[in-house]
């Protein structure tokens, strides 16, 4: 819905607020502490996202709104992968994401627009990339992802998604930025980098490396190793 009336490049960058915005849930949800960099970060995308959406006076537009209310909403989705893609199967886990999502967009549609054949046909090749290139494949990827890498690690990667869409949109739609969104990018994708430095050298989960010095594990055979 926000992309009707915002363009594909503020709408990738918009969206990749999720890499601000998970560490602030963290912070307020589950009292985690985050480093000074963490605070830098989300200061430089409010400024980079103020400078990309904010035009004459102090006012988004409505597609940017619906856009920063998917950033949000995608954070807890970007949780809950992290969360159940350890204690189940991902595969198994997003078939059962995409079959909610489908009941619940079916009903929707019928009850808020008016569907037909025509609509349709007029919309299928977006309808097919969506639902099988972006959402089932990608979506999927997600999931079995995120069972073996760091979130840190696997949220630095998709937030390229941004980068991704300011070059498609202006390959593709022939969209254009102005200096001033321009400038607002180049911030937000500082900060979406910079919000991830303490966690570069994060290890993949389930590898059994010790972190820290002095601290043991119980191996297969019942002995202590350090």
């Amino acid at each position: 819905m926000g992309l009707v009336y915002t363009t594909a490049g503020k709408a990738g960058f918009i969206t990749a607020l999720y890499i601000l915005i998970v560490p602030v849930i963290g912070f307020l949800v589950f009292r985690k502490r985050n480093t000074w960099l963490v605070w830098l970060s989300v200061l430089l995308g409010i400024a980079g996202m103020y400078l990309l959406c904010i035009n004459e006076g102090f006012s988004f537009s409505r597609g940017d709104i619906l856009i920063c209310i998917c950033a949000v909403m995608f954070s807890g989705h970007i949780l809950c992968c992290d969360y159940f893609a350890e204690r189940g199967d991902p595969i198994l886990i997003s078939a059962i994401q995409f079959a909610a999502a489908a009941l619940i967009s079916w009903v929707a549609a019928f009850v808020l627009e008016a569907p037909s054949v025509d609509k349709l046909e007029s919309a299928v090749i977006p309808v097919l990339y969506c639902g099988v290139v972006s959402g089932g494949i990608g979506y999927t990827l997600q999931m079995v992802a995120q069972k073996h890498t760091e979130p840190a690690t696997a949220s630095l990667l998709m937030s390229l998604e941004s980068v991704f869409a300011v070059l498609t949109g202006s390959i593709f739609l022939g969209e254009q930025m102005s200096l001033r969104e321009t400038v607002g990018c180049i911030i937000m994708f500082a900060a979406i980098i910079l919000v991830q430095l303490p966690g570069m050298p994060g290890k993949k989960k389930g590898t059994g490396n010790i972190e820290n010095e002095g601290s043991c594990q119980i191996n297969g055979e019942g002995k202590t190793i350090e």
